[in-house]
């Protein structure tokens, strides 16, 4: 091998050991995860876990368990009657998902919960019912089969809310499969929300 043969492959071999030393020194890039490029509402996995086993998803984007309040049997009409469900207040316009899976079962307008929505769920067992919301999802349709946390619409102060007073009323009953979407026994939502399963 000639003198330039041999520069050449001194310099090949100082360059390989730079490299390697690089790799070395430079710190370890972490890769990024299917589920932290996913388009889909971030939801903690302990939570996507629960969702399999029975356990209510939280309805408002950007709302944890720890955040939520129990306001069931607070006064409402200046203590004329007691409040069944759980007030989770937000932004207007935030995204309200699917708690648990289910069948739009009613799309509704009342003059106390504003524009609201009612899902059953696929044993009929129970009626989740979404209301004061600004809008529903674009296409939700009466009939539709959605999974938890399909979106079905947004935060609103629509019905007796009060105007500006942003948040999503979320109501539980327990039902037979027989009633219908209005029918069935109210249950506190807070604890289901909470992290507890529902009783099968």
């Amino acid at each position: 091998m000639g003198r330039f043969g041999r520069i050449v492959l001194c310099v090949l071999a100082l360059m390989a050991a730079g490299w390697i030393g690089l790799l070395v020194v430079l710190p370890k890039v972490p890769s990024r995860s299917a589920e932290s490029i996913s388009s889909a509402p971030a939801t903690p996995v302990a939570e996507r876990g629960a969702e399999a086993q029975g356990v209510l998803r939280v309805p408002v984007d950007g709302i944890a368990r720890r955040d939520l309040r129990d306001t069931w049997g607070d006064p409402r009409d200046n203590g004329q009657r007691a409040h069944h469900g759980t007030d989770i207040a937000a932004p207007a316009n935030t995204p309200v998902r699917a708690a648990a899976p289910g069948t739009v079962e009613k799309l509704f307008v009342s003059a106390a919960g504003g524009t609201t929505l009612y899902v059953r769920s696929p044993d009929k067992a129970w009626t989740y019912y979404y209301a004061h919301l600004a809008s529903y999802a674009p296409g939700l349709r009466e009939g539709q089969v959605v999974q938890a946390g399909a979106l079905l619409g947004y935060v609103g102060d629509t019905g007796n809310a009060g105007a500006g007073n942003f948040h999503l009323h979320f109501g539980l009953a327990r039902t037979t499969p027989d009633q219908h979407w209005y029918e069935g026994v109210d249950i506190d939502p807070y604890p289901y929300l909470a992290g507890r399963r529902l009783p099968g």
